[in-house]
């Protein structure tokens, strides 16, 4: 007795790495686009474990019981449709994804409109032919996602459109084993047959005497010629059932009525067991009709949505958290906010030259005391026991807890400084200064944030020489300074180009409150963020480190040489510096005098300040002003 025929759905299976992809799609290529994209997965046909586990027990348990699922899969690389990474024994399947931009859309968008376009793709892929020379268009499907890029979720939900007659077809006797039907010679042949044409999807069967014939599906005319022949179709069946086919067939059989008037079948489910020599025994045999008062409408009806694990017409949604390394998901967060800027506020920010830095280096000689911890958020009251600890160290450290992936590093280093006779050997002042120059060659960005203004001058000098960018932040009780000094050769000046004395000892014979920063609680902090700001500023200046005062070729506005602010009265100033051609600093003079012999340039200078003006030229400078006549100048009366 007839029965009607029914068929095993798709089950969608998603690679993690897919997700993580998208995101990545998501966050840095499609932003705010909606547009649909395409994406490729793949199938493989049924196998015999199934019947073999049912065959093992005793009674033998009902297929429901341990039924297995007939997977769809979506690789790691499945956005990369020129990629054909799959497994072997597989089949190829084009579709499209669309991503919503927030939950709602994904929620209100019109899903049967959407489904019914695919749905006419197919139709039209039929009516006009293009089925038969591209098979795999009868396989379209549809993935319809809305990416949660903060929390790792993602929503989802697959559509597998088939076309449907006005009436079911029929399945007039229960399935059969291929052994029913065909010889073993005839399986052979099959088998070789189907290997030799490079295993498609759908094919026609001719039986002949010992042997099979396979032919493609446009040469359909061609290979039945006469109306006594059986009609024989064969196609890859995912589906792992004794009973149902799997859902490929299903537009298969809407192609063949529609361009052949079909109604009447025999279906070969062709379902393999690979190995090093490839079982057929699997595959199952279907004979089939179409009642005669039944036909594919135009446009015909469709289904093809998934359900969901609770058998729901509703979607999927696969949550990456709990599977990501948490060092992984807090770098990305880190990245999210900045990646976000280029959606729509600033499409044009270069991401490479901006925040996000990853490599700190600190350097300091000091060590933790009980007034750091308030006052700068890197330490806290444990760093600052048992003598505290060496400042660059836990200031290192203490980024690492915060983001593990920064490269960060501290150095306990003494910065040689004007007017501070060296007490070390030669050898410690040598090895001292071929680090920090080590150090300055090695970065890109330089800040100059200490204590005193005659350790700043080494550092200077050193960052002029390898053109290095410098910010330098000063702090006064409610005043501060953040500026980034010129080019070697630019125009602009550095943090000593307005003086006329070289930088000396002023740290001795200090009173308490000289000895300590005494500023505001929040100056730091002011001058710190503008610090940063200016640096991003400069770097994305088309001109870098050569940048003038202008914000012609500057995203972000811009790019002034000094900032003065005055907190009292809660105002900003900008400053233009010009170089000076006598700077003790960053002038030539000095710089070529460094390098001809660098410890005893720096010896020298530890141990007398007044070296630094005769080398720069300052001090002929102000001999040549000393030395100026005295005048009486008159004022005309008016």
């Amino acid at each position: 007795m007839a029965s009607i025929l029914q068929f095993t759905p798709f089950a969608s299976s998603v690679d993690a790495a897919f997700w993580q992809d998208l995101a990545n799609k998501k966050l840095n290529v499609l932003k705010l686009s909606e547009a649909s994209q395409p994406v490729y997965a793949y199938y493989a046909t049924g196998h015999p474990h199934q019947q073999q586990l049912q065959q093992q027990q005793n009674p033998p348990l009902p297929e429901s019981a341990i039924s297995m699922p007939t997977r769809f899969c979506v690789p790691a690389q499945g956005l990369n449709t020129t990629d054909d990474t799959r497994p072997p024994f597989t089949f190829r399947v084009t579709g499209t994804i669309l991503n919503t931009n927030t939950l709602e859309d994904f929620k209100k968008l019109d899903k049967n409109s959407l489904f019914q376009q695919h749905t006419t793709k197919i139709w039209e892929a039929i009516q006009n032919g293009d089925a038969f020379d591209c098979p795999s268009a009868l396989l379209h499907f549809f993935l319809l996602t809305f990416a949660d890029l903060k929390k790792y979720k993602f929503y989802y939900w697959f559509a597998f459109p088939v076309l449907m007659p006005q009436e079911p077809w029929l399945q007039l006797q229960p399935m059969n084993s291929i052994g029913h039907t065909f010889s073993s010679i005839e399986t052979a042949a099959l088998t070789n047959a189907y290997q030799a044409a490079d295993r498609p999807p759908f094919f026609l069967i001719r039986r002949k005497p010992n042997t099979v014939l396979l032919g493609r599906l446009r040469d359909w005319d061609d290979y039945f010629t006469d109306e006594k022949d059986e009609f024989w179709v064969g196609f890859a069946d995912p589906s792992n059932s004794n009973t149902n086919p799997g859902w490929p067939l299903r537009n298969l059989l809407a192609l063949l009525h529609e361009k052949h008037g079909i109604r009447k079948l025999n279906i070969l489910c062709y379902r393999e067991l690979p190995g090093k020599v490839t079982s057929i025994d699997a595959s199952k045999i279907l004979v089939i009709e179409l009642p005669p008062s039944s036909n594919y409408a135009k446009p015909p009806k469709s289904v093809g949505w998934e359900r969901n694990a609770q058998a729901k017409l509703a979607p999927r949604m696969a949550d990456l958290g709990p599977l990501m390394d948490p060092v992984r998901l807090a770098d990305t967060a880190v990245d999210l906010n900045l990646k976000l800027m280029r959606w729509r506020v600033m499409p044009d920010l270069d991401l490479d030259k901006g925040w996000g830095v990853r490599h700190i280096t600190f350097v300091d000689n000091g060590r933790v005391s009980f007034s750091n911890p308030v006052r700068q958020p890197l330490y806290t009251f444990n760093d600052s026991l048992d003598g505290g600890k060496p400042k660059a160290e836990a200031a290192a450290q203490s980024l690492l807890e915060i983001q593990p992936t920064v490269s960060a590093a501290g150095h306990n280093l003494s910065i040689p400084m004007p007017g501070h006779v060296a007490i070390s050997s030669d050898d410690a002042l040598l090895k001292d200064i071929e680090q920090l120059t080590e150090l300055i060659q090695s970065h890109d960005v330089i800040y100059l944030l200490t204590d005193s203004r005659e350790s700043r001058w080494f550092p200077t000098l050193l960052a002029t020489q390898f053109n290095k960018l410098v910010i330098n932040a000063a702090l006064g009780f409610d005043t501060y300074l953040v500026m980034r000094h010129g080019s070697r050769h630019g125009s602009l000046g550095c943090y000593f180009c307005n003086d006329i004395v070289a930088p000396a000892d002023s740290l001795s014979d200090r009173t308490l409150d000289q000895q300590c920063t005494v500023t505001r609680p929040g100056l730091a902090a002011i001058a710190g963020a503008l610090g940063v700001e200016l640096m991003v500023s400069v770097l994305q200046h088309a001109k870098g480190i050569e940048a003038g005062v202008s914000d012609s070729d500057c995203a972000l506005g811009c790019v002034p040489h000094q900032v003065r602010g005055f907190l009292g009265q809660f105002h900003n100033m900008l400053i233009v510096g010009q170089s000076y051609a006598n700077c003790t600093g960053c002038s030539e003079k000095v710089i070529e005098a460094y390098q001809q012999d660098p410890l005893q340039f720096i010896k020298k200078v530890l141990d007398d300040p007044e070296h630094l003006e005769h080398i720069s030229g300052i001090a002929q400078m102000k001999a040549e002003s000393d030395a100026l006549p005295d005048q009486d100048w008159e004022e005309d009366d008016f």
